[in-house]
């Protein structure tokens, strides 16, 4: 048996439809991946199964300033106190072989230290001559040698314990991520487009009066690459460049500062559009570097954002001021940014089409243009309602309010003005 025809014919099904329809390209979600830096500068990285501990130990001063403080504390506490008992050991064991532990000792011989008769005193006594104490009740005598000889290594021994703790405990309340605490990045960059061309942008501050100086500023975009072989590069750090790096790679950190990265063909984020972004699993990694001018000390400052904190058509808002002859600096709008009209395609896309720039800008001024029209209209109802006692007003508010002229250009224009900027 033959099957029916269908009435509707198959062009027009819906089947036949479906296929002829346009569909846009679908991006699959991000998987949520561990960051690499943490937003407070640390690094999120676990050491696992490491065979040769003792590396630790040939480094002693390293390996205690890198400990915390709790475990500090209690090393600098037990570094004495086993230094005590073990002179307090050896004065006990002098005067014990000198006999001065004797009860019914004879009243001719002088001891080799007076008033050690138990272990307590002469714990006591260590404690005396390693501190610089001296009490006066207990003190050596000139009849052992060996008396004389554990005071001097005991003094050169109490020496190097107080220079390697007082040392570890100064280097672990001046380290420099301490002053990179007053260094501050915004909470999320931006892409915007600046002189013609996308631009990464992030702002960094510093809280203190006292500067940084030779500040300087590395971008990094960490991401998961794999090679042509096959190999896979979990962790792929990749260096961008930025503004200041093009003649020096300093700058001079007075008042919050943009740094500004121009995404060309070297960049990691030339071929990626917003949507494209979003999708990414991309780490841009912000490295601060510079010496403390009060201190000497190198400090360096680190941030990270993932796509989630990167904002495709933002810009800063300003936040520097000039108020009766003194700048000033709103850090209150530190992270602020505005939307502004950006493309959402590539930096690649934007390249090969300019023409693409030029209708997102002209889109732009035509709904500020609509919203000024509307807000004329607006208040022009507003004054007619009141009444006509406020007609000139309303002249003054209209003439303040004055649309500017869009000029829309020729592709011949387009061209003739790209290649003269």
């Amino acid at each position: 048996m033959l099957a029916r025809k269908s009435i509707i014919p198959e062009e027009f099904s819906l089947p036949g439809l479906a296929s002829r329809i346009h569909r846009k390209p679908v991006f699959r979600d991000r998987v949520n991946k561990a960051r690499f830096i943490a937003k407070s500068g640390s690094c999120n990285l676990a050491h696992k199964n490491i065979r040769e501990q003792g590396r630790f130990l040939q480094d002693v001063f390293t390996t205690l300033v890198d400990l915390k403080w709790r475990f500090t504390l209690v090393i600098f506490t037990m570094t004495f106190l086993c230094s005590w008992l073990l002179f307090a050991m050896c004065w006990w064991l002098v005067a014990f072989a000198h006999g001065d532990l004797v009860p019914n000792r004879t009243s001719g011989i002088e001891q080799c230290v007076t008033n050690v008769k138990s272990f307590t005193s002469a714990f006591l006594f260590s404690i005396e001559v390693q501190v610089t104490i001296g009490f006066g009740h207990r003190m050596i005598t000139e009849q052992c040698p060996t008396a004389i000889a554990v005071l001097i290594f005991q003094n050169i021994a109490g020496l190097i314990i107080n220079a390697i703790m007082l040392g570890c405990i100064f280097m672990k309340t001046a380290q420099s991520h301490r002053r990179a605490e007053t260094l501050i990045f915004s909470r999320n960059a931006v892409i915007a487009v600046r002189n013609n061309r996308l631009c990464f942008m992030t702002r960094v501050g510093d809280l203190r009066k006292s500067m940084i100086i030779g500040a300087a500023v590395r971008l990094q975009v960490v991401r998961k690459t794999t090679t042509p072989e096959g190999e896979v590069i979990p962790i792929h750090q990749i260096d961008v460049q930025t503004e200041s790096a093009a003649a020096s790679n300093s700058i001079f950190l007075l008042a919050p500062l943009i740094i500004c990265h121009t995404i060309n063909k070297e960049s990691p984020l030339y071929d990626l559009s917003a949507m494209e972004l979003q999708c990414s699993d991309l780490e841009v990694i912000v490295i601060l570097e510079g010496v403390v001018e009060t201190t000497g000390i190198t400090t360096q400052a680190r941030t990270s954002y993932v796509t989630e904190e990167i904002q495709w058509g933002h810009r800063f808002v300003p936040i520097v001021t000039e108020e009766d002859g003194v700048y000033s600096v709103d850090y209150s709008k530190f992270g602020n940014t505005v939307k502004v009209a950006t493309p959402r395609c590539s930096a690649r896309e934007l390249d090969e089409k300019p023409s693409i720039l030029i209708q997102t800008l002209q889109k732009s001024e035509l709904s500020h243009q609509n919203s000024l029209r509307k807000r004329n209209s607006m208040r022009r109802n507003n004054s007619m309602r009141n009444g006509g006692g406020s007609s000139g007003t309303m002249r003054r508010n209209n003439s303040a309010l004055t649309v500017p002229k869009v000029q829309f250009l020729t592709p011949e224009a387009v061209g003739q003005n790209l290649a003269v900027t």
